[in-house]
């Protein structure tokens, strides 16, 4: 383990801006998506590409304790985008 106030490796750099550059990724493709909504063709080509190619119809349960139920994928994306959770799972 490294020291505490010691600067990262290079492989733990890679790391910190990998999840960074996702994260900016995921916040530009929330700003797409409050800006044109779900019908956007670039906001359901980024959905299919995150799906494997199709967009899930609904209803859509989450990993979220308590199971919560959106009632089809852009419901769940825009939660995603207002509370921040960009890698929350179906």
């Amino acid at each position: 383990a490294q020291q505490p106030g010691t600067p990262l490796s290079d492989q733990e750099y890679h790391q910190f801006f990998k999840i960074l550059r996702m994260t900016i990724q995921a916040s530009t493709a929330c700003h797409l998506r409050e800006l044109y909504g779900c019908k956007d063709s670039l906001v359901q080509r980024l959905d299919e590409y995150e799906n494997h190619g199709v967009i899930p119809p609904g209803p859509i349960c989450s990993e979220l304790p308590g199971n919560l139920l959106f009632h089809n994928f852009c419901t769940f994306s825009l939660y995603r985008c207002i509370m921040k959770k960009y890698f929350l799972k179906v």
